[in-house]
């Protein structure tokens, strides 16, 4: 809230609107900075400026990727600051403006384009006030620090935001500073997040505590179909020092007490609550997935993304190879569990409207909203969803269900509630990165490949709640939502980076399979109950980006290597794009002096992220034991061009996360499940935790990682945060086969998998 004599003193606000309070408001005399209606575009921003200080109001959040350091670095240099003068409000449905989810690698590529010139919008309203107290052209003026210079004359910003209050719609005309002229962007400004987070002071979600508030748990069918829950005596958990109340709607089930350690007993069948439930069906086995994802009997529709007449490509050969290829479901894997607090009223506060206030790590606070607004039956404009970082995730993970949960238990009791999930609810039913078969044709010769063939077997990769459909929470099917149809094509999400930017020709088919029963053998529609033949599966860094490049760039290996072609050169002589051969050269030196030897190899795969943003090629050294088939990763070498660089530290910690994430889920990583339940839900398996672990690379396994970046400060700003993971899978299967001399077309490279390959 901003205060009627410090606002109306005087201010620049982009993007906003002043509205007076309604007559029912406190007699506070203040006011507030809101959005009226919608706002013109979804990705617009806004800036507030006074003469106090200038606020930031972003709808992209940072989940601990930085962002929040970039997007100020981008606004500053627009308005000739330093990064300190800036205060940084984000993902406030209430405050900050709806601009989409920070999602796809597409905060600073899309989010940050807009803020630039919301910045510029707001500098020249200061330049012309500038130029009105000189009493000159605006034209003029020099501005750097907060300061207007004419000859030894100056003006502070402040003292021209001191007296004229000016709202001013975004101005995409608005001119905007040279890249030759950067002072800020390109610079390795340190994290504004980092300070209070190594000083133990930084608020995470974790830490949101409100007065009169309780602790939640729900009680999780022991399966993904399981039906008709029976709530049996409550004596025991009713005699649990602390207990509030159980909870049911449909076959929601919760518990609500005054402490943690009180809920977690109350939900716990050992100790609380006891619920039996009729089984379901089971979902399709594990050990069957390569098949049954090929399976016609499990697809709904068959999308062609690339047409192509390869047959007498083919015919002529000179070598025409075939490949199967296949990746499991993954885990986000959060190193914290999910965390939720929520605060339902009875009735809306008469000065905001607001009945709801969420505070969660949600990627996307705004669709968030409609959701909650549909599974607690309220007006979306009554719901404040305010987002609180807490452990970091690239994709859907479980914070969205966990907000749904809070909200749920609150608007029962009455009361503000916190739900904190165990690592066994985070690990067994976050939604999941889906599994992918590949079937891969090629022919190749003297001449480098002359024809590509890629068929790609893959459940949805996105099934984000959305403000019309609240099916895909865990709670929303609980209450016996169903979720949105399947979608009707797998264009840039499971079939992200399908295609390839080589100049060959190539076809690329998609066999779109169904996650749940439906209606018919085609129909992409939920039949009530829903009932799962595969686990939930949604956005995972890069979505199917990881499993398609994996095939894609592993085939090129195989392919180069029947014909006799140099793997990197040939990539090089296959692109069209001289920026993506510019990455590919870049490994040149590292490729050329490659290791070699028993058990010791290199391999190199490029991708141009979904075909038309960020360029990488990467560079994978391995060490392989021959006896007993265990991969090590020794050394990464990334080279990465994503146009304009904003933070080149910050672009390095991006590529870094990527290389150990990506060498994680391909050495190590694999969800296991049984009947229709996930059964790999915990770090590390002990006595009290017998079943599979999900295993993850460790500390003392992260290689030595190297990057080369390319700016390109004539070109847009392109997003960091998922590129780099999708050539890993492939350049570590490279380099296996070239320390072994054996292919291996299934992720992940387990030792088991190896030394069976052997």
């Amino acid at each position: 809230m901003i205060g009627r004599r410090r606002f109306l003193t005087g201010a620049v606000a982009v993007g906003f609107t002043l509205t007076t309070t309604s007559a029912t408001a406190r007699p506070s005399g203040r006011i507030r900075v809101t959005v009226v209606g919608a706002p013109a575009t979804a990705t617009e921003s806004w800036l507030v400026l006074t003469g106090e200080k200038i606020t930031l109001y972003s709808g992209k959040v940072d989940l601990g990727t930085g962002i929040r350091t970039a997007l100020t670095q981008i606004m500053v240099e627009e308005l000739r600051l330093g990064v300190a003068d800036v205060d940084y409000v984000e993902g406030d449905t209430l405050l900050a403006a709806g601009q989409g989810g920070s999602v796809g690698s597409k905060s600073i590529q899309n989010g940050g384009v807009q803020l630039r010139q919301a910045a510029a919008t707001a500098f020249a309203e200061l330049r012309r006030r500038a130029g009105v107290y000189f009493n000159v052209d605006p034209s003029r003026l020099r501005a750097e620090r907060g300061v207007f210079r004419l000859g030894e004359r100056t003006v502070r910003y402040s003292r021209l935001l001191a007296s004229e209050v000016t709202v001013l719609p975004l101005d995409s005309n608005a001119p905007l500073v040279p890249p030759a002229e950067y002072v800020v962007v390109g610079k390795p400004v340190r994290r504004i997040d980092l300070p209070d987070k190594l000083t133990a002071t930084f608020r995470y979600l974790h830490d949101v505590s409100l007065p009169g508030m309780l602790h939640g748990r729900v009680v999780r069918p022991p399966g993904r179909n399981s039906r008709d829950p029976v709530i049996g005596d409550l004596d025991r958990v009713r005699a649990i020092e602390g207990f509030v109340d159980v909870v049911r709607r449909d076959r929601f089930i919760g518990v609500v007490a005054t402490s943690e350690w009180a809920a977690a007993r109350a939900a716990a069948p050992a100790t609380g609550v006891t619920v039996g439930w009729t089984s379901g069906p089971d979902l399709i086995p594990q050990a069957d997935l390569p098949v049954a994802l090929r399976d016609p009997v499990n697809h709904y529709r068959t999308v062609v993304e690339i047409e192509a007449d390869l047959e007498p490509l083919f015919a002529a050969g000179p070598t025409v190879l075939e490949a199967q290829y296949f990746t499991p479901f993954h885990m986000h894997g959060a190193m914290g569990p999910s965390v939720a607090v929520a605060d339902v009223r009875a009735t809306p506060d008469p000065e905001t409207g607001i009945q709801v206030t969420i505070w969660s790590s949600t990627q996307n606070v705004t669709e968030l909203r409609g959701t909650l607004a549909q599974l607690l039956g309220l007006d979306a404009a009554k719901i404040r969803v305010i987002y609180t970082e807490s452990s970091g995730c690239y994709g859907h993970n479980g914070a969205d269900d966990c907000a749904a949960d809070a909200a749920l238990l609150s608007q029962a009791v009455g009361r503000p509630v916190r739900v904190q999930w165990t690592r066994q609810n985070e690990h067994g039913w976050e939604p999941l990165g889906g599994a992918q078969a590949h079937d891969m044709k090629g022919a190749v010769g003297t001449n480098g490949i002359t024809a590509w063939s890629h068929l790609n077997f893959a459940p949805p990769a996105n099934s984000r709640p959305s403000r019309t459909n609240a099916g895909t929470l865990l709670a929303g099917a609980l209450l016996g939502m169903l979720p949105a149809p399947l979608p009707a094509s797998s264009v840039n999400s499971s079939g992200r980076n399908a295609p390839v930017t080589y100049g060959f020709p190539q076809r690329v088919e998609a066999r779109l399979v169904k996650s749940f029963e439906t209606t018919g053998p085609d129909s992409a529609q939920p039949v009530a109950p829903l009932t799962y033949r595969l686990p939930r599966s949604t956005a995972l860094r890069s979505l199917g980006g990881f499993s398609n490049s994996f095939a894609n760039e592993s085939f090129f290996d195989e392919l180069a290597h029947a014909a006799g072609h140099d793997p990197l050169e040939l990539r090089i002589k296959s692109l069209p794009d001289p920026r993506a051969v510019a990455v590919c050269e870049a490994l040149r030196d590292a490729w050329r002096n490659r290791p070699s030897g028993r058990g010791i190899g290199a391999g190199v795969a490029f991708q141009q992220y979904e075909v038309e943003n960020a360029y990488v090629a990467t560079y994978v050294e391995v060490r392989v034991d021959m006896e007993t088939g265990q991969v090590r990763v020794t050394r990464v070498v990334v080279a990465h061009d994503c146009g304009l660089i904003v933070n080149p530290d910050g672009l390095r910690n991006q590529i870094e996360g990527n290389v150990v994430q990506g060498i994680s889920r391909t050495l190590k990583e694999e969800v296991k499940y049984t009947a229709d339940r996930i059964t790999s839900v915990v770090w590390q398996s002990s006595q009290f935790n017998p079943g599979p672990q999900y295993e993850v690379l460790r500390f003392n396994e992260v290689p030595v990682i190297e990057t080369i970046l390319i700016n390109r400060v004539d070109q847009p700003a392109l997003g960091a945060g998922e590129p780099a993971i999708g050539p890993m899978p492939g350049a570590i299967g490279n380099a296996v086969f070239a320390a072994t001399g054996k292919r291996i077309r299934a992720l992940p490279f387990t030792a088991e998998r190896v030394k069976a390959a052997l």
